[in-house]
C-alpha cells in the first residue's frame, strides 16, 4: 500500500513532458536495469556532473508501480552499487543522500576537488574509491562511514588526513599513495581491522609509533618517501608479511623482529652495511631486495636466513661474496649484476644463480662425501644427466652445456608436479624454444636460453606469466614478439650478442622492467621519452651497438643507476665523459636539452 500511496503523488503527465538534457545522458534502459539489479555503471561516459535521474533512481523505482511483466514493483530494488569512474565530474551534489543503500561508490579518475558533506549519510557504504582526483582535503564526514571497508585516495593533492580517521573501525584497506602527506594522524592506530596500507609517493620523513598497534596489517608500502629511519616498534605488527621501503633515505637495514615478515624491499636507498644482528631478526624472510644501495660487503652470517628464496644485491659496491651463501637451503635466485666483484670470472656471473651457487659451494671446506652415498642424478636413454635432487629440493631444472639440439621429454617428466622456479637450457644447439616449457608456467620465474641458435622467440615464452628474469644472450634473434607484453612481472632481460637492429618495441611496454642488457647488437637508436616511462629501469647496457648519436632526452631517465654506452660510433658525449660514469653522462645529456 505504501508503494501505491507514493505512486498517487507522481506527476500524471510526466510521461508526456520532453526530457531535459541531463536525463538524456543516461539511457532509460540502463536506469530500468539498475532498478532491478541495484547496480548502475556509468564509467567512461564523459559526464561533467551526475545526472538528476541517477540521484532519483530509487524514487523512480517506488513510483513506477506496475504489475506488468517488465516492471513488476516487487522486483524493484534500491541502488547499492554506483560506478562513475573515468568521467569529468567536478562535484557531487547533496542529493547523494537520496541513495542511502549504496555499498559501493566509485568516483576514481574524475576532477573532484571537494566532496559534499552529505556523503557522510551513506551509512551502508563499504567501498569508496576517490583516486585520481584533485582533492586537497578529506571531509571529516567521510570518517562517519562506520561500515567502510575500503578507502582509496591515491593520486590526489592531500596534505593531511583528519584525526577523525580513527573512527573507521571496519576499514581493512587504506590507500593514500601519490599525495603530499608529510605526517599521519595518531588515530590511525585505532584502525585495528586494517590489513593493507599504502603510503607510497608522499613526503613522509618518519613513521608514527601508532602503526605498531595495527596487528592485522599484512602489507605496508612506504616506498618513495623521505624516510631516514624505521621505528623498531613496527616489530609489534605481528601479521606484517610484506614491507616496501624502496626509494627512501635509509642508511641501514631496519632491525625488525617482525615474526611473520616474508618480503622486505629496500631497493634504491643508501644502505652501506649489512650487520649480523639485523639479519638475525628476519626469521621468516623469503624475499630480500637490497638492489641499488651502497653495500660494500655481505656478512658470513647470511646463512642464518634459512627461509630465503630470493636475494637481490644488484648495483651495489660489493667486491666479494661469502661462500656461506651457497649453504642457504632454499635460495633459488641470487642477483649480483652491477657489482665490482673480484675473484669471480665474469662469464660465471652470466650463467645464472645455479652456477654461481655451485661455484661458491666449491669454496666451502667440507668433509669429502662418502663413496657409499647414492648418486643424485639419473641417466635416461637420451644419455643426458638429469639432476632429480636439484629439481625436487631447489626447484632448478638444469640441462645446460649439453650441446643438444632438443630437450629430452624425460626432463619435463621429471619436473611434473614439482615447483620449478629456474630452468637453464643454455649452451646447447636449440633452434626453437621447447613447447613443453608451458607446463612450468605456474611457477617458473627464471629462464636461461643463452648460447643457443634461436632465430625467433616463440609464443611459449609469452605464456610464462610468472617470469621475472629471461636470458637470451648469444643467439640469432632480430626481434621479440608483441605478446611478450603479457609478462608483466619481467624485471630483467639479457639480449646481448644477437642481431637486433632496433630496440625491441615490446620492451617499452613492460613497466616492471629494471634491467635491460642489449650490448653487442646493431641497435641504431632508442626512444628516450618511452624509456623515461619505465620508472623502475635502473640498468641499461647499450654498449657496442650502432648508435650514431645519443639523444639528450635520455638524460631525463633519472631512474638509471647504470648506463653503458661505450663502443658506439657517436661523437658526443666524449670518451672522457663516458669514463666518469652514469651520473656524469646523464648530467651532460640533460645540459644538452634545448631550452
Amino acid at each position: 500500500m505504501s508503494r501505491l500511496g507514493r505512486g498517487d503523488r507522481a506527476d500524471s503527465l510526466a510521461g508526456f513532458r520532453p526530457k531535459g538534457k541531463e536525463e538524456e545522458e543516461v539511457p532509460a534502459g540502463l536506469l530500468k536495469a539498475a532498478r532491478k539489479s541495484g547496480q548502475l555503471n556509468l564509467s567512461g561516459r564523459a559526464l561533467t556532473k551526475v545526472p538528476q535521474s541517477v540521484y532519483r533512481v530509487n524514487e523512480e523505482a517506488q513510483q513506477n508501480v506496475s504489475f506488468g511483466a517488465s516492471d513488476r514493483w516487487w522486483e524493484q530494488t534500491e541502488l547499492t552499487k554506483l560506478l562513475l569512474s573515468s568521467n569529468q565530474i567536478t562535484e557531487i551534489s547533496e542529493e547523494i543522500r537520496l541513495l542511502p543503500a549504496l555499498a559501493t561508490l566509485d568516483l576514481h579518475d574524475n576532477q573532484l576537488n571537494t566532496l559534499h558533506s552529505a556523503i557522510g549519510e551513506l551509512q551502508e557504504l563499504q567501498t569508496l574509491r576517490l583516486s585520481h582526483n584533485q582533492l586537497s582535503s578529506l571531509p571529516v564526514e567521510v570518517c562517519a562511514l562506520r561500515n567502510l571497508r575500503s578507502l582509496t585516495l591515491q593520486q590526489n593533492l592531500l596534505e593531511n588526513l583528519p584525526e577523525e580517521l580513527g573512527q573507521l573501525e571496519n576499514l581493512t584497506e587504506l590507500d593514500v599513495s601519490n599525495n603530499r602527506l608529510t605526517d599521519l594522524p595518531q588515530s590511525l592506530g585505532r584502525l585495528s581491522g586494517l590489513q593493507k596500507i599504502s603510503l607510497s609517493h608522499n613526503k613522509l620523513s618518519c613513521l608514527p609509533d601508532c602503526l605498531s598497534q595495527l596487528t592485522n596489517v599484512k602489507l605496508l608500502d612506504c616506498s618513495n618517501n623521505q624516510l631516514s629511519d624505521v621505528p623498531a616498534s613496527l616489530a609489534h605488527m605481528l601479521s606484517l608479511e610484506q614491507l616496501y621501503l624502496r626509494h627512501n633515505r635509509l642508511q641501514r637495514l631496519p632491525q625488525l623482529h617482525a615474526p611473520a615478515l616474508k618480503e622486505l624491499y629496500l631497493g634504491n636507498n643508501q644502505v652501506g652495511v649489512l650487520e649480523a644482528e639485523q639479519l638475525e631478526c628476519l626469521k621468516a624472510i623469503s624475499v630480500l631486495e637490497l638492489r641499488d644501495n651502497k653495500i660494500k660487503g655481505v656478512p658470513e652470517q647470511m646463512n642464518l636466513l634459512h627461509t630465503l628464496t630470493r636475494l637481490d644485491l644488484t648495483n651495489n659496491d660489493i667486491s666479494s661474496l661469502p661462500a656461506s651463501l651457497s649453504l642457504l637451503p632454499n635460495l633459488k635466485v641470487l642477483l649480483v649484476e652491477g657489482n665490482p666483484l673480484r675473484g669471480i670470472r665474469r662469464d660465471l656471473l652470466t650463467k645464472g644463480t645455479n652456477e654461481l651457487l655451485k661455484y661458491l659451494r666449491g669454496r666451502v671446506k667440507e668433509e669429502p662425501e662418502s663413496s657409499d652415498d647414492p648418486p643424485t642424478a639419473m641417466t635416461f636413454p637420451s644419455q643426458g644427466k638429469i639432476n632429480v635432487h636439484s629439481i625436487k629440493t631447489l626447484g632448478v631444472l638444469d640441462y645446460s652445456d649439453m650441446q643438444a639440439d632438443s630437450i629430452p621429454d624425460e626432463l619435463f617428466l621429471a619436473a611434473e608436479g614439482q615447483n620449478v622456479v629456474t630452468a637453464n637450457f643454455s649452451k646447447n644447439k636449440l633452434t626453437s624454444i621447447p613447447p613443453r616449457l608451458l607446463q612450468l608456467r605456474s611457477s617458473l620465474t627464471e629462464l636461461n636460453l643463452g648460447f643457443n641458435r634461436l632465430d625467433h622467440c616463440s609464443a611459449e615464452v609469452c605464456g610464462l606469466l610468472q617470469l621475472t628474469h629471461l636470458d637470451l644472450r648469444n643467439n640469432q634473434l632480430k626481434d621479440l614478439p608483441p605478446d611478450m607484453e603479457n609478462l608483466t612481472k619481467l624485471r630483467c632481460i639479457i639480449l646481448s650478442y644477437n642481431r637486433f637492429k632496433s630496440f625491441p618495441e615490446v620492451l617499452y611496454q613492460l613497466s616492471s622492467m629494471e634491467t635491460v642488457l642489449i650490448a653487442n647488437n646493431q641497435v641504431s637508436g632508442v626512444d628516450p621519452a618511452r624509456l623515461a616511462r619505465l620508472q623502475h629501469l635502473s640498468t641499461l647496457d647499450l654498449s657496442n651497438n650502432d648508435l650514431l648519436s645519443i639523444p639528450p632526452e635520455l638524460g631525463l631517465c633519472t631512474s638509471l643507476r647504470s648506463l653503458s654506452l661505450q663502443g658506439n660510433p657517436f661523437r658526443t658525449p666524449r670518451a672522457a665523459i663516458i669514463t666518469k660514469g652514469t651520473d656524469a653522462v646523464l648530467e651532460y645529456l640533460r645540459s644538452r636539452i634545448p631550452a
